[in-house]
């Protein structure tokens, strides 16, 4: 893997006679334009040649495995923290990753008069006064990728969107593996296979925390604003991202014996926004031992009870679901998202993640390019021995 000396996005600006402010006011309209992370990035690769890589660049990239790299995404991580330092850059595009996606939009109708979308790696479904969610991808254990981002957070809109939905179920689609064939594996995190073959783009981290998982915790901004509670469906395990996951849902039902877990030390990269929202759970030590020496939870031990609310057999799933879905919409919406936003307020103030989310993007620009995730996936994933 290549390591190239990357200049500090000011300096390259300074030479634009520009500064990382005066470019995101360019892009933005002065903060009046809702504008995604990723587009973002390659309109101030037009804007300022040299500054971050454009999607040709980005695509050439995409064709290398990570071993093979050229390391151009540290430069995105590096803007992107820069922006958002930055208070009033930062919390615009924060807020800008809040608005549904056009691919959403799209299906709105759809959902509003079938009652389901399937939109290929992730379904919904209304189910009563419930949205029921999906993640599908059945070969890889509803591993996510690059391939279920966009439809992902797409369902996730279209949950929040529909105006007959009150409050939202996500939880695995069935899956083909023979070892859990018919089973619904809550999911197993990111797709090391494709992460070792290069086929994950750094930006997957920022578009995913920012995007989709953002949304289940903070709802959607813009004239759509809206927000709703949501309850995990744990089954069969829920590993790293998966796990990440647990931390913005409202009330999380696992079937016994279930292990949750994040495997940040083994991989290598900051498992999203656990090291922010993980301590508030379990505690700052318990936390440190999760995402710095492995530690998991079974659902059903006493410890789990901290990141579980209900711990049930196999053969309740449907019920328990159905049963969380009256119990959170009985005395109505208005009051459950008025609580849940009062909540948010003292626990995690959206300064607070923007803050993080700057460290967050160059950190994990560092760890996505470093010889050792490459190392680790070999050694712990025997990814060099696995097919695409």
């Amino acid at each position: 893997m290549a390591t190239t000396e990357q200049l500090p996005p000011a300096v390259i600006l300074e030479q634009a006679g520009l500064t990382v402010e005066a470019l995101y006011d360019e892009l933005t309209d002065r903060c009046t334009r809702p504008v995604r992370l990723d587009d973002l990035l390659y309109d101030a690769a037009e804007r300022v040649p040299g500054l971050v890589p454009t999607r040709a660049e980005v695509e050439q990239e995409r064709t290398r495995k990570l071993a093979d790299k050229q390391g151009v995404e540290l430069a995105q991580g590096l803007l992107l923290a820069e922006i958002l330092a930055i208070t009033r850059t930062g919390r615009h595009l924060v807020e800008s990753m809040l608005y549904p996606t056009q691919l959403a939009l799209d299906h709105l109708n759809e959902l509003r008069s079938n009652g389901t979308v399937d939109l290929g790696h992730a379904r919904v479904t209304r189910r009563g006064r419930a949205g029921v969610l999906e993640l599908c991808n059945p070969r890889h254990l509803n591993a996510e990728d690059s391939g279920t981002l966009t439809e992902t957070e797409a369902a996730v809109d279209l949950v929040l969107l529909d105006p007959e939905i009150e409050v939202g179920v996500f939880r695995g689609g069935v899956v083909d593996h023979p070892r859990y064939a018919g089973k619904r594996p809550f999911g197993a995190g990111i797709n090391l296979t494709h992460l070792y073959h290069g086929r994950i783009d750094f930006l997957f981290y920022l578009v995913r925390d920012m995007g989709y998982v953002n949304k289940l915790y903070r709802g959607l901004a813009g004239p759509n604003a809206t927000e709703k509670l949501w309850i995990a469906g744990v089954e069969e395990f829920a590993i790293g991202g998966a796990c990440q996951l647990t931390h913005v849902m409202d009330h999380v039902i696992a079937v016994r014996g279930v292990r949750l877990y994040l495997p940040a030390r083994k991989e290598g990269i900051i498992p999203g926004a656990s090291n922010l929202r993980l301590p508030r759970f379990v505690g700052d030590r318990a936390a440190r031992q999760a995402i710095l020496s492995g530690r998991e939870w079974t659902a059903g031990d006493p410890d789990a009870d901290l990141i579980v609310d209900e711990v049930i057999n196999a053969d309740e799933v449907e019920a328990a679901i159905d049963n969380r879905i009256e119990a959170l919409t009985s005395s109505g919406l208005v009051n459950a998202s008025a609580n849940r936003a009062a909540m948010r307020v003292g626990a995690e103030p959206l300064d607070l993640f923007r803050a993080y989310m700057s460290t967050y993007s160059r950190e994990q620009a560092y760890c996505h390019l470093s010889p050792a995730l490459v190392r680790n996936l070999e050694e712990h994933w025997n990814a060099h021995r696995r097919s695409v």
